[in-house]
């Protein structure tokens, strides 16, 4: 036999001190001066010193036999203390003795008591005998110890294939496969001759690594020794290519088998089920029940995971009246199994009976549930059933804490969320990445972006799912330029996946970063991902929000044309007031043969409202669920009360929110309050702010919606009030920040910002372009016909930070450039008349996107239509935009 190239020369080192050995000079010093200690108190105290050689204490006769009848009877602790009383009078351990007493001390997992049992028979040898040899090897593979092992290993006089057999098990057992595997070649390097025992070792650790070419190898070896008709190494040796993915060799092996037992059905089974040939693997579960073969418990939960990934509700309750036949459903880890795919195929009430008839859980069984209910979308199940299992006295496991947290991040349970942490912390489940993970996206979803990122920080060996997670939280929380940042840094260490780049994409969308969202989109096209996932409508959907409709038309067209693809074009066309475009691409899709869902008539019904086709919406709205079956939700009604308040029929609105089956919400009411500001019906905007306020006192867009009413109407003192009873609450408005790409660079401006290196060139542009204006006779940007207090309220609503992002574009890009800027509020009248005046004078296209839609200035015209601009929104707050 040929030795291994990855076979080391000299596995073994005797002459090296064992991991033990500090412990071995501690019990000789001991001994020694236990000894000592003896003989001085045999001269003082006789009688103590007769007592060791009492019945009671001491078999003089034959103290072995003595302490080997102990061993069998299970007295480790008498043992030991009788082995004590024996080397304080040297008397000597015979080999079956010492057996006796490593094998006791293995089958009561009793570390420590091994080791002092091995220092002993150390003092007294520096070699071991063969069986003696086998027992310490069995007893430190065992334990895990294997430092300790092989400390033995070199010290046995003699070896034989047991000996290998156990080192090499305890190897792979511990995850050490190439370790294993090299083992396993000097044993027949040395001369020895596998064993039953030796091929299945071997052969799952080909399986583990996994590697087919050492695995091949070690079938030529089963032949060549005569192996190739035991039943339990072809076993083995079908698990093994299973386990490589080679199914039509195992497949071959099985059918060839003169005789199998049920291992050999489970090794087959399984493995098709592993390799995702699921029916097959079906197929052989009914042939083996033909074979008069009954399935156990392995078969069974493997079964039903298979009609999960099936998604076979049928052929899953037809396996489970089976277990129920058969006795099985008394079984815990059928039952789990049972839940996990009930819940897997939707039946949650099914799953329910499940476990409440369980007559004994564990925690798979709790956690079964918690993220069965956490999957379905049922987070308050999910909370309670955790609340359940404390009080049964169960504690969770890490599986448990990532699946309540995950619950809680989508109810915004914070304080829940921050006590699960300290359960983490108190527990070590933190340790998890999977738990730190869930920690980030749960304080990332309830708005404390800050503790997010301290729990990121902390995780030592972060993954894909750790910097997927934050980039997102980052993207929530509206600090897309460190999601932009952090994405970078990601790029250095790790390969981002599919669902990182829809991350970065939504945050370049957010910003209007379009040449960073191309380099995402060339990535994706280099590494075989644009394809992936919700990826192509990630890319779609950042092509529309960053207003290029034409590469937005180009990725729609190169990809699967599903009914989400279709809604993100819809809403461009929306958000751009393009109505009648809007209706003729509805149109289109549904000639297309594709089915609208409840989101397509969302920006269908804004469109007709932003373009003020009442009769066009109304009539979609009454057809959605006659015709395409789609229920209206809270949001479709909002969308009509917005569709026709800001028409200007507001008795009309008001009548069709009373008429409503199902109570409305903030949303609905906040509709009609911005219909009444625009047409300024102070005393219904004052009832429908009173409706709002009952729900939802803390979204700041409605508090803004009040003041604008209120000042449009010219009542300054109640804006006053409306003021104070934000600061009371503890809400601000987001300061304006504007973002402008140049030369593939984004550029923040945050309003009243004196801190950018070209301020002074920016403000100077801006100065000269004011100067134009006043000799045009616009006024400037603060002309005559607005009073102080509509000044400050445009300052505080807008921010005008737009007007800097502009002037930065026109200095650092070359003349006849268009200029693209993203706003994060609602542009007011006076940037919008003086960007429109910077778009006629420099002869440029600029685009400006704020909340609510886009602006396209070009020849000193606005795409908008010049209506009124402060205040114009949707109701959302100003804390969830676009």
């Amino acid at each position: 036999m040929a030795f291994s190239a990855k076979t080391p020369r000299s596995l073994i080192k005797s002459d090296l001190p064992s991991p033990i050995h500090r412990k071995l000079r501690k019990q000789k010093f001991l001994y020694f001066w236990n000894r000592r200690k003896t003989h001085q108190i045999s001269s003082t105290q006789p009688q103590q010193q007769l007592s060791f050689l009492n019945t009671n204490s001491l078999n003089s006769s034959d103290p072995n036999s003595h302490l080997h009848l102990l061993c069998i009877n299970g007295k480790l602790q008498e043992a030991l203390n009788y082995l004590d009383s024996m080397q304080e009078l040297q008397i000597p351990l015979d080999e079956d003795t010492a057996i006796g007493m490593v094998r006791l001390c293995e089958w009561k997992r009793a570390f420590e008591e091994g080791s002092k049992v091995y220092c002993y028979v150390s003092n007294s040898s520096n070699s071991l005998s063969l069986r003696l040899g086998n027992a310490f090897l069995s007893m430190f593979v065992r334990f895990g110890k294997l430092g300790d092992a092989w400390y033995v290993f070199g010290k046995m006089l003699e070896r034989d294939v047991f000996s290998w057999n156990v080192l090499i098990s305890g190897y792979a057992k511990k995850g050490f496969f190439d370790e294993a595997l090299c083992l396993y070649h000097r044993m027949l390097w040395v001369g020895f001759k596998p064993d039953v025992y030796t091929f299945p070792c071997v052969l799952r650790t080909c399986g583990a690594v996994p590697n087919l070419e050492r695995g091949k190898e070690v079938h030529v070896h089963v032949i060549r020794f005569g192996f190739e008709a035991d039943v339990d190494v072809i076993n083995a040796l079908i698990t093994m290519y299973v386990k490589c993915g080679d199914l039509p060799k195992a497949r071959l092996l099985f059918d060839k088998m003169a005789r199998r037992d049920r291992i050999s059905w489970n090794a087959i089974i399984s493995g098709y089920f592993e390799n995702g040939e699921y029916l097959e693997g079906i197929r052989l579960f009914f042939k083996m029940r033909e074979h008069w073969f009954d399935p156990d418990l392995m078969t069974m939960t493997s079964v039903i995971s298979a009609c999960e990934s099936l998604g076979n509700e049928r052929l899953g309750r037809e396996i489970h009246g089976y277990v129920i036949v058969t006795g099985m459903s008394a079984d815990v880890s059928v039952c789990n199994s049972l839940i996990q795919m009930y819940f897997s195929l939707g039946c949650w009430e099914t799953a329910e009976k499940v476990f409440d008839r369980m007559e004994w859980r564990d925690v798979v069984s709790w956690t079964a549930m918690i993220s069965g209910y956490e999957n379905n979308v049922l987070p308050d199940k999910a909370l309670d059933t955790y609340r359940m299992m404390e009080l049964h006295g169960f504690v969770p496991d890490e599986i448990t804490l990532a699946s309540v947290l995950s619950a809680c991040a989508y109810l915004g349970k914070l304080d829940m969320g921050i006590k699960l942490h300290e359960l983490a912390k108190r527990t070590g489940f933190i340790s998890y990445i999977i738990v730190a993970n869930t920690l980030v996206d749960m304080y990332s979803k309830c708005k404390c972006i800050d503790k997010a990122l301290e729990v990121f920080h902390s995780i030592p060996d972060k993954d894909v799912i750790s910097w997927t997670a934050i980039i997102l939280g980052l993207r929530l929380n509206n600090r897309c330029f460190e999601a932009l940042i952090f994405f970078r840094q990601m790029k250095v260490s790790l390969k981002p996946n599919s669902v990182t780049l829809v991350s970065v994409l939504s945050a370049c969308a957010r910003i209007g970063g379009l040449m960073c969202g191309k380099e995402i989109h060339a990535y994706a096209l280099r590494t075989g991902m644009a394809l992936d996932g919700f990826l192509p409508n990630a890319l779609l959907d950042m092509y529309v929000r960053c207003g290029r409709m034409g590469p937005a038309w180009n990725q729609f067209n190169s990809q699967k044309k599903d009914v989400s693809a279709w809604n993100i074009l819809l809403t461009g066309y929306a958000q751009r007031g393009q109505g009648k475009l809007a209706v003729e691409f509805f149109n289109r899709m549904i000639k297309s043969n594709v089915s609208p869902d409840e989101i397509t008539f969302i920006p269908l019904l804004c469109a007709c409202s932003k373009s003020e086709m009442v009769t066009e919406g109304l009539k979609y709205f009454n057809i959605m669920e006659l015709k395409y079956g789609v229920t209206p939700n809270l949001k479709h009604y909002a969308c009509v009360v917005d569709l026709l308040g800001c028409a200007g029929q507001l008795e009309e609105a008001y009548e069709f929110i009373q008429e409503m089956p199902i109570k409305p919400d903030a949303a609905i009411w906040g509709a009609l309050l911005n219909a009444c500001r625009i047409h300024r019906q102070v005393e219904l905007g004052e009832f429908a702010a009173q409706r709002i306020f009952e729900s939802d006192r803390r979204s700041v867009g409605y508090y803004v919606l009040l003041c604008n009413l209120y000042a449009n109407s010219g009542k300054w003192d109640e804006v006053a009030k409306v003021r104070k009873m934000m600061k009371d609450n503890g809400l601000v408005i987001d300061p304006g920040c504007s973002w402008v790409e140049v030369k593939g660079k984004i550029h923040a401006f945050l309003s009243g910002d004196d801190f950018h290196p070209q301020i002074n060139e920016i403000n100077a542009l801006l100065e000269g372009i004011y100067e134009k204006m006043r000799v045009a006779g616009l006024g400037g940007p603060k002309c005559d016909s607005m009073d102080g207090v509509e000044i400050s309220k445009a300052e505080i609503f807008c921010g005008h930070s737009e007007r800097l992002a502009v002037a930065f574009g026109l200095i650092n890009t070359v003349p006849g450039t268009p200029i693209w800027v993203t706003k994060n509020l609602y542009m007011c009248q006076s940037c919008h008349s003086t960007i429109k005046f910077i778009s006629k004078i420099v002869r440029r296209e600029i685009s400006v996107r704020d909340t609510e839609e886009f602006h396209h200035f070009k020849d000193g015209i606005c795409s908008c239509g010049d209506v009124e601009i402060l205040g114009k929104a949707l109701t959302n707050t100003t804390s969830e935009r676009n």
